[in-house]
């Protein structure tokens, strides 16, 4: 038994999930197989579905065992809670049915799907900030002024034991033992939740934590034996951009979390195509990070013929963010790959170029005519697996051919795919950067209204994916003399920022 966390304390959390009465609002959903991905990664995957839930998430089973617990008058005074989607839904839901009054503090960018579907629960929305973190504080003030119930969306004992039940689940629906449950991690309510229930009953089932690489709050935590605070999350996988870990949860699951992986944005897509070829649902990004952890882990380990649980953690997806998934979930299977090559300017050269990429199917190529003798080429190839990429580099390579893989290039990915051909000839000066905003009705505006007149755009891309966060591309002509006073104006603006001059996918294709 753990040296840090008391038998007591296990015994309690294990008791309140067993005692966890949550059943007349929540679903038992299934535990179904993966046919395509079993075959595919020659292991038995199972997927827990909760995006069957009637709030799409498993939120739902926190929210509501806490509400439950409350008393009659904590119950009169109301509930509050901060979320930017899934627990806010959870909590809205769980109030109606129990005749609550609701609070729901939102961002400014919650997208109005999740703003609406609260509503139509009825709880009263309020939107604050720009970010969960902002709406978290002004929410916690809130609590303690109007006497409202602040539920935590993760770090409370009855939220934890709440989601800890879709362990109880797994088991008894479970034909056999699974060598290893995958989790998404967020703030670690529901890995807790699982991980100490799992454990006490069966220490040899592994727990195995998931999170986006750009929001490892969990496994950082982890790597440094204490909680930290990261300086800034990605916000593809909404659900769960959190920048700390909780303080409970991180308590459970250093003891009982036997490792996390971390996983791109590209991975997050293929896996919700990979979902969706087996279910014909469509997860959210979170609700897709399990089982891009769990085929990392089995190409990483090479692991054959095992029973591997992964839960399908919810289905609250912008239908505008699809686009953006199709778009990136080949390169994230690695069955496509996006490169730069030069090719002589003569006629028959893209034909002859053709033959050396042989019967793959070439997927996008952009260029423009810049140069009599050469021309800079933006190619995107589909392939079956990694090692038709190499073989493919290596005919390139032997044909004498100057190229640069762009497969792992954000910005090539994000912007310049869309941008070949703007090579400009006489653009001094010129330094380029990325910006990322909050996403809202003249946000835009906003943001050239705060970049102002002093300095010239020589270069502009905008494209609206259809998630909280707006990310703009642009160069900015900026003498040298002027270059002090650049940096201060930059940090002025207060949005996040990376300078991008030296990308070799810029030099190749704008950079003059």
């Amino acid at each position: 038994m753990s040296k840090k966390i008391s038998k007591k304390t296990i015994d309690t959390y294990v008791k309140k999930i067993l005692q966890a009465h949550i059943y007349d609002l929540v679903d038992k959903v299934p535990l179904e197989k993966a046919n395509c991905l079993s075959s595919r990664w020659k292991n038995n995957i199972y997927l827990k579905r909760e995006d069957l839930q009637s709030v799409f998430s498993f939120k739902i089973r926190g929210a509501y065992n806490k509400i439950l617990q409350l008393s009659e008058k904590q119950k009169e005074k109301g509930l509050i809670a901060a979320s930017a989607g899934n627990h806010a839904q959870g909590v809205a839901l769980s109030a109606s049915t129990l005749g609550i009054n609701s609070l729901i503090i939102m961002p400014k960018t919650t997208p109005d799907i999740k703003i609406n579907a609260v509503k139509s629960m009825g709880s009263e929305v309020k939107l604050v900030g720009n970010s969960y973190d902002e709406a978290y504080e002004y929410a916690k003030s809130a609590a303690i002024e109007t006497g409202r119930e602040f539920i935590h969306p993760y770090d409370d004992p009855d939220v934890i034991a709440g989601q800890g039940t879709i362990a109880m689940e797994i088991m008894e629906q479970s034909k056999i033992l699974p060598d290893a449950i995958f989790v998404p991690v967020g703030g670690g309510g529901l890995i807790a939740g699982i991980s100490v229930y799992i454990k006490f009953l069966y220490p040899h089932i592994k727990i195995i934590g998931v999170e986006p690489d750009d929001a490892g709050c969990l496994y950082e935590a982890l790597k440094h034996q204490q909680r930290v605070i990261l300086d800034q999350v990605g916000i593809f996988a909404d659900g769960v951009a959190v920048k700390q870990v909780g303080k409970e949860t991180f308590k459970l699951a250093r003891e009982f979390v036997d490792e996390v992986i971390l996983v791109s944005a590209d991975e997050i897509c293929a896996a919700i195509k990979d979902i969706f070829d087996d279910t014909r649902s469509i997860t959210e990004p979170a609700g897709a990070l399990a089982i891009a952890g769990l085929k990392k882990y089995v190409q990483q380990y090479n692991i054959k013929d095992q029973d591997f649980v992964a839960i399908a953690s919810g289905a609250n997806m912008n239908f505008d963010r699809l686009r953006h998934v199709t778009e990136r979930a080949e390169i994230g299977e690695n069955r496509e790959v996006i490169f730069a090559a030069v090719i002589d300017e003569k006629p028959g050269s893209f034909q002859q170029f053709s033959k050396i990429i042989g019967q793959r199917s070439i997927t996008e190529f952009n260029y423009r005519y810049g140069d009599p003798k050469c021309a800079q080429v933006f190619v995107g190839v589909k392939v079956s697996h990694h090692d038709e990429k190499i073989e493919m580099f290596e005919r390139l390579r032997h044909a004498d051919y100057d190229f640069t893989d762009m497969s792992d290039n954000e910005l090539a990915k994000l912007h310049i795919r869309y941008m070949v051909g703007g090579k400009a000839r006489k653009v001094a000066n010129e330094r380029l950067f990325r910006f990322q905003f909050p996403e809202r009705p003249g946000a835009l505006l906003h943001f050239l209204n705060k970049i102002g007149k002093r300095w010239n755009i020589s270069l502009f891309h905008y494209r609206n994916h259809g998630s909280a966060f707006g990310r703009i591309l642009t160069g900015i002509q900026v003498p040298k003399k002027d270059n002090e006073q650049f940096e201060c104006y930059l940090n002025e603006l207060n949005y996040p920022f990376w300078e991008e001059t030296e990308n070799i996918a810029y030099q190749k294709f704008l950079s003059s």
